[in-house]
């Protein structure tokens, strides 16, 4: 038994966004970004927009506590304002030179978002405690 190889039908490689140097630029430099820019956004504490979810209320910025209208949500204009910014940061960065974008180290990527996590942590501390005290 013999298998024939069929070479006439060679195929072209594809372009892939997934190979493209630029967006390997954007992807590193959101991803080192992101972790940060969300951590100094929340200590600001600039939301993008506040939710209020008894009411099904959702306006520009902070805005704080309303009476009757129970606790808002920060979250969603936190990460709506970090996506913003790092992905503003990783346009501006796919128009930086290669030679300069191939010098960032790739660990970086890694050791913001781990970094990161405990200060996420230590600042719900606070919503733990008063969940248990009720």
């Amino acid at each position: 038994m013999s298998t024939a190889i069929n070479t006439a039908g060679t195929t072209r490689p594809t372009s892939s966004l997934a190979r493209s140097s630029k967006f390997g630029t954007f992807a590193i430099t959101f991803s080192i970004s992101g972790p940060v820019i969300y951590c100094v956004i929340q200590y600001l504490n600039y939301p993008l927009v506040t939710y209020w979810p008894a009411i099904g209320r959702l306006v520009w910025g902070l805005e704080t506590a309303r009476p009757n209208s129970g606790p808002n949500m920060l979250w969603y204009g936190w990460t709506l304002t970090t996506v913003i910014i790092a992905g503003a940061l990783g346009v501006i960065a796919m128009f930086v030179p290669e030679r300069v974008t191939k010098k960032v180290p790739l660990w970086l990527v890694w050791v913001f978002p781990v970094l990161a996590v405990p200060y996420v942590v230590y600042s719900l501390m606070y919503w733990w405690r008063l969940a248990a005290r009720q």
